[in-house]
Order: structure tokens, then sequence, then C-alpha cells
């Protein structure tokens, strides 16, 4: 069944969160994500903070920036709030805006080495798995975690790049692609992850979570071009659904037929009445699932 979500910014205040959860819950919204931008707000502790205050909806987060978090630390964070909230997280994992990684020191010299160790150990140890590695960035030496997960907790890995995009179908459960995908960037990713996933031997769902910047009502599509500059797109990335809420179905449904398995709609990152913003969430996820 396709999902449509609703990501909640780190430009907007934490103390927000939630309030924003409980209300995205209350109206029928099945997943919210979060993201972890240098340098706003913890991903893990929104998760948290956004499952505690809420029963039954989705909280994800895309992405986690790999070079910032020693992969069994990770695990063990993921493992801690699958116990406790069973079912109800998702998480992406990624390369991290190069240069915020530079800023703290953690900037590596091959971000496809990095995504190639890192994914398959810590889906490793999310599986029970004593591990032993030894490479270029990942070390561990005999690392099982005492509190393993009791089911399995996917791993979805973000990606731009061709390059990318092929591994994350190699090592990943899923894949992330950011804002500014159009339609037929994601036919293409989604084919590409395909071939990957065939070259490797890997067969099963592989999830694809697409970010759609979205835009409701009269003039949508002007005050999108703001958004545009303030993410730095351009070309076939400065892609949005705006308009009415027809309009704005209609965009989510080539999405979903390109290959997207939960659209997750992102307002711009001023928006300044996100119960609001939810609340046309809401209508256009009652039509979509």
């Amino acid at each position: 069944m396709p999902t449509l979500g609703v990501i909640f910014q780190p430009s907007f205040p934490p103390e927000q969160l939630r309030a924003a959860a409980q209300h995205a819950e209350r109206v029928g919204i099945r997943e919210l994500w979060v993201f972890e931008d240098c340098f706003k707000e913890s991903g893990i502790a929104s998760v948290v903070a956004a499952l505690a205050a809420t029963e039954r909806i989705t909280i994800g987060v895309g992405i986690l920036p790999m070079p910032l978090r020693n992969v069994a630390i990770l695990a063990m964070e993921m493992a801690t709030i699958e116990r406790m909230f069973p079912g109800r997280a998702r998480f992406g994992v990624g390369h991290g805006v190069l240069d915020w990684m530079g800023q703290v020191g953690r900037r590596v010299a091959s971000p496809l080495t990095l995504m190639r160790e890192y994914v398959p150990a810590l889906r490793g140890l999310l599986a029970g798995e004593e591990l032993s590695v030894d490479g270029r960035y990942v070390h561990l030496d005999g690392v099982r975690l005492d509190w393993p997960p009791r089911g399995r907790v996917p791993v979805l890995a973000a990606g731009e790049g061709p390059k990318t995009i092929a591994l994350t179908g190699e090592v990943a459960d899923g894949t992330v692609l950011t804002a500014g995908t159009s339609a037929g960037m994601v036919r293409d990713t989604v084919a590409s992850i395909a071939v990957a996933r065939r070259d490797a031997g890997r067969d099963g769902e592989h999830e694809v979570v697409l970010f759609l910047m979205a835009e409701f009502g009269e003039d949508a599509a002007e005050r999108m071009e703001a958004e545009f500059d303030h993410w730095h797109l351009e070309g076939e990335r400065r892609f949005a659904a705006t308009g009415s809420d027809d309009e704005i179905e209609a965009t989510v449904r080539s999405m979903l037929d390109a290959g997207a398995t939960t659209v997750l709609l992102q307002s711009r990152a001023s928006e300044d009445d996100f119960i609001g913003y939810l609340d046309a969430v809401a209508r256009i996820a009652h039509r979509v699932e």
C-alpha cells in the first residue's frame, strides 16, 4: 500500500515537534519524518520524542550522516528504539553534506567506501550477528548487541548520484530520495536500483522513500521559487508539487506511479503554520492511500 506522509524540518523549533506529531496522528497521517541538518536538531532525539508523544504514527529519520556516528553506536540506538516502540520507527543513513562533515573533522575521502562498509555492518548488527570488520572506515572486533531488535529493522540509505544510487540498491533495504527529484528521476532511479540489486544477487522488496516539496493554494508555484533557491536547486531539480489539492494529488500519484513507495510532503522551510500544513497533507493522504 502506498504511504503519504510529512516532514518536520529542523528549521522548525524542536519544542514544536511533539505537538506536531500528535496532530499528524490525530488527522490520520501515517508517517512523520525528521531529518538531521548540521547544526540544528538531533535526529535520534527527535525520533524518540515524537514516538513517546504518540501512540500509532510511524516516525522516520532521513538521513543520519554516517561520518558522524560510529556504526555500533547507531545500531545500539536503533535497536533500543525498536524494542521500546516496536515497528514504529524508520531509519535512513547517508553521506551527509560534505562541507558540514569537514567542519567537524569527519569528512571522509571516499563516501562510497564508507557506505559500502557501514550499511552491511549496521544491518548485520541489527540482525544480532557478531561482527569483526577491519575496513577503511568501519572497525569492529567481535561486536554483538546484547539487546538486538526482536524483529527486522530495515536500513534505508540516501543517494543522489548514479554511483550512490546503485550502491543503495546493492547494500541497503531501501533508498531515500531527497527533495528536488522529479517523476522522471524517480523512474530512472528505480530502474538503476533494480539493475544493481540483480547484479548483487539480491531479491525481495526495496523501499523508495521520496521527499517531495509541496506548497498549497494560489500563487504556490511563485512561493516555491524562493524555496528552490534556499536549497540551491537548479534545472530539473527545481521540482515541487504546487497548487490545489487536485494538483498536489496528481503530482503525488505520478511519483507513486514512477516507483516511489512512500511520498513525504515537505513544506517550505519558513512555513509559519505547520499545523495547517498537516491538515492539508491529511486531505491528500485520505485521497491516495
